[in-house]
C-alpha cells in the first residue's frame, strides 16, 4: 500500500520515543511504500486536494534515519492511506488543514483519524462528554471562577486548551506566591480560555496513556512517571516511561468511552488517565 504520512518537519523527530516514527518503521517492515509531507504542503485546486509528498525510505541509520525523494505534487486518492499526524498546537492553521481534508476524504480519500473529528474534539475539553469518569474541573476565561474553584478545591492544575507535552501546566495551591501572575499570565486578562482541574495525588505513580485503536483498548498502557519535584509525567517534561498492564478501571474507562469515539471516526486515541480518573482525550497524534 502507499501510505502518506502529514507530519513535523522529519528532522525535528525524537525516533527513540516517536509514535509516528514507530509507525512508520513497522509500515515500512510490512512492505508498504511511505510518503511524507506537511500541513503546508497541501493544496486545493480545481476542486481537487493535492499535496507535494516526498516517497520517504527509512534507512536505520543515525543521525540521518531517512532519504526522501524530490517532492511530487500527488492527489491524496492516490494514497491507500492519508494519516494525519501533525502535532499541536491546535490554531487556525491546523484548522485550515482539517478543511483541505475533508474535501480530500468527500473526493474518496481515506484519512485518518477524520478531519472533521479532529477538529471538533478538542484533546482537553474532550473529557467533557464522559463526566462520570473526571475529577471536578472547570472551563473558563472568567478569573473569579478559577479563583472560586481554587477555594474550594485548595489543590488546583491549571492547563491551556491548546497544548501538548505538559507544556505551560501549573499545579498552584491558594497560597502560592506566584497565584496572581500565573492566572494573568496564562488567562491573558481574561482573554483565554484555560481548563482547572482537581489535583490528583495519583501523578505520582503516573499519568498512563492508555492507547484505542478502532474504539478497542491495547492491554498495556505507558506510565509515565514525574521525575522528582515535578507534577507533569509528561516524557517531555522529563517523565519516565513504564509499561503496564491495564488496571480494571482503566479498561472500565477506555471500554466505555472506546466505542463512542470509533464512531466519530478516531481510529487511533490516547486516553490520559490519572489514578482513576480520565483527564484528557488525544485526537491529534497519540
Amino acid at each position: 500500500m502507499k501510505l502518506a504520512f502529514i507530519v513535523d518537519p522529519l528532522d525535528t523527530f525524537k525516533i527513540y520515543k516517536d509514535t509516528t516514527f514507530s509507525m512508520m518503521r513497522e509500515a515500512a517492515a510490512r512492505g508498504h511504500a511511505l510518503y511524507t509531507f506537511g500541513p503546508e504542503h497541501l493544496i486545493w485546486s480545481d476542486g481537487l486536494v493535492q499535496a507535494q509528498a516526498r516517497a520517504t525510505r527509512l534507512t536505520g541509520e543515525k543521525p540521518r534515519w531517512y532519504d526522501a525523494a524530490d517532492a511530487n505534487r500527488m492527489a491524496l486518492t492516490e494514497f491507500d492511506a492519508v494519516i494525519m499526524r501533525k502535532d499541536p498546537p491546535f490554531d487556525m492553521e491546523y484548522v485550515y488543514s482539517t478543511y483541505l481534508l475533508e474535501i480530500a476524504e468527500a473526493a474518496g480519500a481515506r484519512v485518518f483519524n477524520r478531519p472533521r473529528a479532529i477538529r471538533d474534539w478538542n484533546e482537553k475539553m474532550g473529557i467533557a462528554q464522559f463526566t462520570r469518569f473526571t475529577v471536578p474541573t472547570v472551563v473558563t476565561r472568567h478569573e473569579a471562577a478559577i479563583r472560586e474553584f481554587l477555594a474550594q478545591h485548595r489543590d488546583v492544575i491549571l492547563k491551556p486548551l491548546d497544548g501538548m507535552g505538559g507544556t505551560s501546566i501549573f499545579r498552584v495551591r491558594g497560597d502560592d506566591p506566584n497565584l496572581n501572575v500565573i492566572i494573568e499570565t496564562m488567562m491573558q486578562h481574561g482573554a483565554r480560555t484555560i481548563m482547572a482541574q482537581r489535583y490528583i495525588p495519583e501523578i505520582r505513580d503516573g499519568d498512563k496513556r492508555v492507547l484505542l485503536i478502532g474504539g478497542k483498548p491495547v492491554p498495556h498502557c505507558l506510565a509515565r512517571i514525574p521525575k522528582a519535584g515535578e507534577s507533569r509525567g509528561n516524557l517531555a517534561a522529563g517523565g519516565t516511561g513504564v509499561a503496564r498492564a491495564l488496571s480494571a478501571r482503566d479498561r472500565e474507562i477506555a471500554e466505555s468511552v472506546g466505542p463512542r469515539l470509533a464512531d466519530e471516526g478516531l481510529l487511533l486515541v490516547g486516553l490520559d488517565v490519572i489514578g482513576d480518573y480520565l483527564t484528557e482525550v488525544n485526537v491529534t497524534s497519540p
